[in-house]
Formats: C-alpha cells, structure tokens, sequence
C-alpha cells in the first residue's frame, strides 16, 4: 500500500471514528444526509411516476456507493468489516437504487437504512453520544426498530395490493391498514384478500405487539448498562452494581462519575 493510501485512509478513519470537532461535525452531517435518504427511502412509492425519480434514485445511489467505501477504508479490516450484518443490509439497499426497474418490488426494503442508522455505533458515539448506554438508547433503537417494521409493511402492502379494488388506492392507505392492523384496532374498512392477504395481517399483528411490548420495556423497565462479566459473560448489570448477580465476581462498571 502507497503512503498517499495510507494517509487517505488514516484521515479516514479519523471522519468516521475520531473525536476532534471536526470529525464530530462530518459525522453530524453525514447522518443529516443518512435521514434525508431514509426520507426519499419512504417517499419511493409515492414519487415513483415523476420524471426526475430515476435521476435522484442513482444520485443516491452514487451517494451511498461512495459512504461504504469511504467506511471500508476507514474500518481498516475488510474482512471484519464485511461480516457485519448492517454492511450486508446496507449492501442490498444499494443494490435496489442501481436496479429500481428490476427490484422495484423490494424498494420498500430500503427502509431497513432507519434500523441500520439507529442500531450503528456510528451514530451513537456521535449524533446520540451522551445518550450511549442509556434508557434513551435503549427506547430510540426499539422505536426504531417499530417504524421500521411498519414501513416495510407499508411498502410491500402498497406494492402488492394497490388498484386490486382492496381500499389500498394510496401509499397513506396503506399505512393506515398497517397501523390499523399492528395495533389490532381493526376497523374492517380495508381488509387484503385471500388467504395471503390473511397471513399478512396475522404476521402483523403478532410482530407489531411484540414490537410494542420491546418498546414498552426499553421506557418502563429499570435500566441496566451493558458490561460483559469478565467470568461468566453476563452482559447487562445494574448502573450501580459493583458485583456481578450472575457469579459475584467484582465488576468495575464504567461510569459518568469514575
């Protein structure tokens, strides 16, 4: 490897692993420009007919090209940075905005980059840094996790049923059957036919209350910090403890005060 690559990629991993201001602030933007995105993500079947959705989906597509290769680098393993689930996620987000006429049918898949942003330590030791290791984290990637589910629902109920006379004429339509449904209001004004239509609805309802009860949890319950126990590998203790409840041995937790 020359020096200039070397240099490259120091400066890097700098950007998106350092601590100076300036990292800080090309990290903020960077995940301004990761919300925009899951913005257009959202709006996809919406805007999907205009004339300039081609031209923005391969300029994001551009986008998102150069920000994992910018990560590779700046991991310095490829191979351990190419084992990461998010990677592969984000690897399939990409490949839907370079086919958008082929793969259409899975565009709502992109949404998966709001589960991905939200459960990245990138954006926690930047964006949510004083919030690390907290309930906050805790109740913000469970929330994500929710919007998540109920936009690729969403997404792939608009794509399969819209104009099949169902009342799904309209991507709000559609979010309406899924919020109706998750919650199990089920108000009967639109319902998805078939036995497929049937399994849709069941699979969302038993996912959206578990979803629900996750969220609930990560507010109500009493927090812990994850630390894993030197001994027994026990990951999550309480904020205050000072010996492991699993096999007593004496943590040194980490902490605001220490």
């Amino acid at each position: 490897m020359s020096a200039g690559m070397k240099r490259f990629r120091a400066h890097l991993r700098e950007l998106y692993h350092g601590q100076s201001a300036h990292a800080v602030r090309f990290r903020f933007a960077v995940i301004v420009v990761d919300l925009a995105l899951i913005a257009f993500f959202i709006a996809t079947p919406t805007i999907r007919a205009t004339a300039f959705f081609l031209t923005v989906d391969y300029l994001v597509a551009l986008l998102l090209a150069v920000d994992l290769a910018a990560r590779c680098l700046a991991w310095g393993s490829f191979r351990s940075w190419i084992r990461r689930p998010i990677v592969w996620v984000d690897f399939f987000v990409l490949l839907t905005l370079l086919a958008p006429q082929w793969l259409f049918s899975l565009a709502f898949l992109r949404v998966l980059r709001l589960w991905t942003l939200f459960h990245s330590d990138f954006f926690w030791q930047t964006f949510g840094r004083r919030f690390n290791n907290t309930r906050i984290e805790e109740a913000a990637r469970a929330a994500a996790t929710l919007l998540t589910f109920i936009f690729i629902v969403t997404g792939f109920v608009y794509t399969s049923f819209a104009g099949m006379g169902v009342g799904v004429d309209s991507y709000l339509a559609a979010l309406y059957f899924t919020v109706a449904t998750l919650t199990t209001t089920g108000f009967g004004d639109i319902v998805l036919p078939g036995d497929w239509g049937m399994i849709i609805s069941i699979v969302t309802m038993i996912t959206g209350i578990t979803l629900f009860v996750r969220l609930a949890q990560a507010i109500f319950r009493p927090h812990k910090v994850r630390f894993d126990c030197p001994r027994c590998g026990l990951a999550r203790h309480e904020p205050d403890a000072v010996h492991c409840k699993a096999c007593g041995l004496l943590l040194n937790i980490p902490n605001a005060e220490s």
